[in-house]
């Protein structure tokens, strides 16, 4: 891969990306095309992984960011910030399938800890994360997020986070004192 990939420029998205975006995270998280990448719910989850009203409600309202990596004006990974009380809320987290483990993920993740600590003075970044997704949720504990003891429920019966293959999903709450990353 070339370094100008993995070095891609990360910028704010915008309501002209919302279709860009759709497409990558449902590739990253939905179907065949998304066993290329580790990241794949396809054996959980059909359907849709990200609302497109919803995204466009996450880019226009105050608190909110949408976190692109863009080469040659094709958008590679994305990942959606926001303030959550007295907290950051870090979700929708898709690298493309092809460029996962390229660095870019990390680099993402990192600078949306930034805007949470940062920008909107916030000690703490929580996330939630399926709960049969131990994978991704040893990637997560490797960049310093704990578990918080906390489970949520799956939003069984809206379609709008897709369709489940099994019924024992739920969410673990994972989250990262933002605080101590300052001071280190």
């Amino acid at each position: 891969m070339p370094a100008s990939i993995a070095n891609a420029p990360l910028r704010t998205a915008a309501l002209d990306d919302v279709t860009a975006l759709v497409e990558l995270v449902t590739r990253c998280y939905r179907g065949d095309s998304s066993r290329v990448g580790w990241t794949t719910e396809a054996d959980l989850l059909d359907g849709e992984r990200i609302d497109p009203a919803l995204l466009q409600a996450d880019i226009t309202r105050p608190f909110s960011r949408v976190v692109v990596a863009e080469h040659d004006q094709h958008i590679l990974a994305c990942a959606h910030v926001c303030r959550d009380g007295d907290a950051g809320y870090f979700g929708m987290f898709a690298v493309a399938p092809r460029l996962q483990n390229s660095g870019l993920g990390t680099r993402i993740l990192a600078e949306c800890e930034r805007i949470v600590a940062k920008e909107w003075q916030l000690p703490v970044l929580r996330m939630t994360v399926i709960e049969q997704r131990p994978e991704l949720i040893a990637y997560y504990l490797r960049r310093g997020y704990g578990r918080s003891g906390e489970f949520l429920p799956f939003p069984y019966g809206d379609p709008r986070f897709g369709l489940p293959k099994r019924d024992d999903l739920r969410f673990v709450v994972l989250h990262k004192d933002l605080r101590t990353e300052a001071t280190a």
